[in-house]
């Protein structure tokens, strides 16, 4: 059965480390992840969040001072 995945994608590998780290500190789940191909071609790095924690994630982005990250969808397999 095929599932969205959410990722948060990011311009460089800095702001997603920085990012995760956040976010662990909060106790929201992401998992590092290479950033899929159809996504985007830049950072190689992306986090692979939960649905129900999106306006959180969007929040701690923008209380730290990363702007709002770019967060996509793709289909993957469970």
């Amino acid at each position: 059965m095929q599932k969205i995945q959410h990722y948060v994608l990011f311009p460089n590998h800095d702001n997603g480390m920085r990012l995760y780290g956040i976010l662990k500190e909060a106790g929201i789940k992401a998992t590092i992840a290479p950033t899929p191909r159809a996504a985007s071609k830049c950072c190689g790095i992306s986090l692979l969040v939960r649905e129900e924690d999106l306006d959180t994630i969007q929040k701690c982005s923008v209380r730290s001072h990363f702007g709002r990250e770019r967060i996509k969808q793709a289909r993957g397999f469970q």
